[in-house]
């Protein structure tokens, strides 16, 4: 019962990794370097920001989840944003997407469909997941250019989608 009110209360807002949460320091600002010998382990570098915005999220009562179409696993993952003092409340990869979402389904379901977790709202650089948003039951923020007040915009977007959901008796 505890589980099922949860995810009443709770807005669920996940992000993808490739070109969103990690990006090239060549196109984007990001987070200073893990020290040796963890960046030979985690070569990734994260969008600067990242922390703060997911610690931010959490603070305001947000799950947040990452939903990524890598097969990069969960324990890598995990360990990977724990050097940045982030923990998620739930990691969707590609492999447990396909064991969960696509199933044996014969009609090809996007890469990506967050309503399946009850995610309401979710971060990606790809247009095609954005715009089946609608179709698939969740609302998207494109996001893939450098940009110095993502931060913000995600937070604020976050609050509209949230009261949106609350005015449609879908949160609390």
């Amino acid at each position: 019962m505890k589980r099922d009110e949860d995810k009443k209360t709770k807005m669920r807002v996940s992000f993808d990794l490739d070109e969103v949460l990690f990006v090239f320091p060549e196109t984007h600002k990001t987070e200073p370097e893990l020290k040796f010998p963890l960046n030979k382990i985690y070569k990734e570098r994260l969008r600067l920001g990242t922390p703060m915005l997911i610690n931010t999220l959490q603070e305001l009562g947000y799950e947040v989840w990452v939903y990524t179409s890598s097969f990069r696993s969960e324990a890598y993952i995990k360990k990977l944003f724990k050097h940045y003092g982030v923990k998620f409340d739930g990691i969707v990869n590609a492999e447990r997407h396909l064991k969960e979402v696509q199933k044996n389904s014969k009609h090809i379901l996007p890469q990506k469909v967050p309503s399946v977790y009850h995610i309401s709202l979710h971060v990606d650089d790809e247009s095609i997941i954005c715009t089946q948003s609608r179709q698939y039951g969740f609302e998207a923020y494109q996001l893939d250019a450098q940009d110095d007040e993502w931060v913000d915009k995600i937070i604020k977007y976050a609050g509209e989608v949230k009261h949106k959901k609350i005015l449609q008796g879908a949160l609390f």
